[in-house]
């Protein structure tokens, strides 16, 4: 049996996608700049993905622009933003928890002479909302709070924290690429003005993404080129990939189904929380994301739960994608106040709409088997503990019997 349980970091995508794409690669395949009825085509394919994307975000056609994804959105975001608006002043808020993608383009603008300021949370991952309103001085351009955290699942009150921003004056970016399709986000109803997407987490293509810009947002571009994308993003516009985009978010499920994810998840958490020296990251219930597990096994290394899952079939994670081959510890578990020997010790399971209670028994009894093996051959475990792992064939034991 193979199980996909690494979501977070790609989706499959959905076979309806695939068949709303392919006509862009060999009939429909203009360039949608030009004047032609081929142009034609492809414009009106690029707007009608635009207006799917801006209704789910409760949002105008014009304030959708089209990247290459969640990283590229990031990017222009923060930089477009603070470049524009320098006269202002040079200071940009973020938390501790945040994607490679928004962190890594902190760390690249503080070498550029700006400051940044970064939130602590708390141990489930949630900035508090008096931190940021003391942190915003009149230096403060941008706010960039992660809305659903890629590694624990963390849904920040994106409402709180953009009516203190909006009290202040100050921009506010939220990285949605996680959440965007599963946490409804009504750009009307709460003050935020840039949101970040990406195709792929939801069962769209690699390669895609968007930025919401709020009308009135003074924004620099980074792309220096044509016309496209409302002259914020120049560069031919990936006609298949956006088709599919707007496709995906077509298909995106619906409120009972994320219940029915959620509901899977919870199991999965409840099944690997029986065994001994384990510790959930992240909260619990609807503030945290619907496919989202992250589960600290005490006394073996998340590096060797992963390569002994995948032979056995199932894809997970030790940390996000984008730096699971690093041997660092988790800056973000580091931020939550694990240790680095239990963040090393860490596994992210990833959920989907195709995920079956099926997969997750299966997990569940794998993933069990698996600690246990290596909690008997692991030097971090007693010898007398060892001794009983590993008579036990993988067994589950229970306290009294290993510690």
């Amino acid at each position: 049996m193979k199980v996909y349980m690494d979501n977070g970091a790609t989706t499959k995508v959905d076979k309806e996608v695939i068949k709303a794409m392919l006509p862009y690669f060999d009939k429909y395949y203009g360039n949608p700049s030009s004047l032609h009825s081929f142009g034609r085509e492809a414009r009106e394919a690029i707007d009608k993905a635009r207006q799917i994307v801006a209704k789910k975000l409760g949002a105008e056609q014009e304030e959708i622009v089209f990247t290459s994804g969640g990283t590229e959105s990031d990017n222009l975001a923060l930089k477009g933003v603070l470049y524009a608006n320098k006269k202002k002043g040079k200071h940009i808020i973020t938390s501790s928890i945040e994607h490679s993608a928004v962190y890594n383009t902190c760390k690249y603008l503080e070498s550029q002479g700006f400051k940044v300021t970064y939130l602590p949370v708390d141990s489930e991952g949630f900035v508090n909302p008096d931190d940021l309103q003391k942190a915003i001085t009149k230096e403060t351009v941008l706010v960039s709070i992660i809305h659903g955290n890629n590694e624990i699942g963390t849904i920040q009150d994106l409402k709180a924290l953009g009516d203190i921003c909006k009290d202040k004056g100050v921009y506010f970016h939220t990285d949605a690429v996680q959440s965007f399709t599963k946490v409804p986000i009504d750009v009307r109803k709460i003050n935020v003005d840039l949101v970040s997407m990406s195709a792929h987490k939801l069962h769209g293509p690699k390669g895609v993404g968007a930025l919401f810009v709020k009308k009135g947002t003074i924004i620099e571009r980074q792309n220096i080129g044509g016309p496209h994308e409302f002259r914020l993003r120049s560069g031919t516009e990936n006609v298949p990939g956006i088709v599919g985009f707007g496709k995906a978010v077509e298909l995106a499920p619906t409120q009972e189904k994320i219940k029915e994810i959620a509901s899977l998840r919870d199991r999965l958490m409840d099944g690997l929380l029986e065994l001994e020296d384990t510790k959930l990251n992240g909260p619990r219930g609807k503030k945290r994301l619907c496919n989202n597990v992250n589960i600290s096994f005490g006394k073996v290394e998340g590096e060797s739960i992963l390569i002994h899952l995948d032979s056995r079939g199932i894809a997970v994670s030790t940390a996000s994608a984008c730096s699971s081959r690093s041997l660092k510890p988790s800056r973000i578990l580091l931020a939550i106040g694990l240790s680095p020997e239990v963040a090393h010790g860490t596994i992210r399971f990833t959920l989907s709409k195709y995920t079956t209670r099926k997969e997750v028994d299966y997990v569940i009894k794998n993933t069990k088997e698996v600690v246990s093996l290596l909690r008997g051959m692991s030097p971090l475990v007693r010898e007398n503990e060892r001794k009983i792992y590993r008579e036990s064939g993988g067994k589950i034991l229970s306290s009294h019997e290993c510690w």
